[in-house]
């Protein structure tokens, strides 16, 4: 991890491309970032390495939190809508399956 007042370079073990991308777009919708990107040197061999820097005072350590927790509570609400979507589907099934034996 490299860190000075306004700019984190750090290694993301074991994750890839998809949720770096996310990471990067959360972190991109904040105002006060100035640049956010990220690299995989090798894709086989490496670690993502995410690099954050902020415009003014704010950490950029606290900005890429806040960026990881948007991240998560989207997937939650995204998991509760699969969810949702799923049983109404299989209800749903249920029902035409009932409709046509009969």
């Amino acid at each position: 991890m490299e860190k000075s007042a306004n700019e984190l370079k750090i290694e993301i073990e074991g994750e890839g491309h998809t949720f770096c991308n996310v990471l990067q777009r959360a972190i991109l919708e904040d105002d006060t970032i100035d640049m956010a990107g990220y690299n995989i040197p090798h894709p086989l061999v490496s670690n993502p390495i995410v690099y954050v820097r902020t415009r003014g005072r704010r950490k950029p350590e606290t900005a890429l939190r806040d960026a990881a927790e948007k991240v998560r509570s989207q997937g939650k609400v995204f998991g509760d809508s699969f969810e949702k979507a799923s049983k109404d589907w299989e209800k749903t099934k249920t029902e035409t399956s009932s409709e046509v034996s009969v």
